[in-house]
């Protein structure tokens, strides 16, 4: 299996830091997975559907639950259907791979041509999942019982996996991945990814609502500090065509809730805390 020479430099909807380009060439290079951890709303999983776009490769995506198990990702064999075909005298019973639904894996491994695989939130399975998975991702290939054949990757798929550290994952899969860790973007990084999703927005809209996130972000004790995705969200609100232009502007400094504080702010206990600073502000 080759390694594929082209490489991701970001797109014109992605603003990809320097060390994250490397990351994902490094990865590519080692033809290791690339697991990737930050905050929700930077971008985990928005970064593989970005190297798909950037390198014109298919996107094959992996959602992790909590119920999922990994054979799941290899193929399913239905074998309650199979009996039940065979009690109404179904010929299909007498080819079995009727009965195998191919995984996500198998899908990747048997594409004509490289794709990027997406294994998203992989820290919301069992902790055995990772370890379930050591030995199809380090060979790039798994055996099918119910066939006897052995399915290898013709074309070696570029493997993303995501995790927002729920729980810690196992050192054995750590060992077999590229780790990069999303760090939250600095003002600069932040105007440039506003520029990307909203290239008219008044500058000084921007100016305005930055400095109420990142103060936001500031405060101590906050249980969920508002990520890049919700600060998206607020702005393309106060865009709207129907709010004020000067909706921060006139806001009272000393209430502590921003205007539409809704797309911000996700916790209960968020909202009483702001409260609380704000009514201390006034005394």
């Amino acid at each position: 299996m080759s390694v594929d020479t082209q490489q991701f430099i970001g797109t014109d909807q992605y603003i990809a830091t320097d060390s994250l380009k490397l990351a994902v060439k490094a990865a590519r290079r080692l033809q290791k997975p690339l697991l990737v951890k930050g905050e929700p709303g930077t971008g985990k999983t928005l970064l593989a559907e970005q190297v798909a776009e950037s390198l014109g490769l298919k996107l094959l995506t992996w959602h992790i639950k909590s119920t999922t198990k990994a054979q799941q990702g290899l193929y399913e064999y239905d074998a309650v259907s199979r009996l039940r075909d065979s009690q109404l005298g179904d010929d299909r019973v007498y080819d079995i791979k009727n009965y195998i639904k191919p995984g996500k894996l198998w899908e990747a491994f048997t594409s004509e041509q490289r794709c990027v695989l997406l294994i998203d939130e992989i820290d919301k399975a069992d902790i055995e999942f990772p370890n379930d998975l050591l030995h199809e991702l380090d060979k790039m290939s798994f055996f099918v019982y119910e066939t006897g054949e052995t399915i290898t990757a013709t074309q070696r798929p570029i493997v993303i996996i995501t995790s927002n550290n729920e729980k810690e994952l196992p050192d054995a899969f750590l060992r077999r991945c590229f780790f990069h860790y999303i760090e939250f973007p600095d003002e600069a990084t932040m105007r440039e990814i506003i520029d990307v999703h909203f290239p008219q927005v008044s500058a000084t809209l921007v100016n305005e609502a930055l400095q109420v996130f990142f103060k936001l972000r500031q405060i101590p004790g906050l249980k969920k500090p508002p990520s890049t995705s919700e600060l998206i969200d607020w702005l393309s609100l106060l865009m709207a065509d129907d709010m004020p232009e000067d909706i921060l502007r006139k806001h009272d400094k000393s209430k502590a809730i921003p205007p539409l504080y809704g797309a911000l702010i996700k916790n209960e206990q968020d909202v009483q805390l702001l409260e609380r600073l704000a009514f201390m502000s006034r005394r």
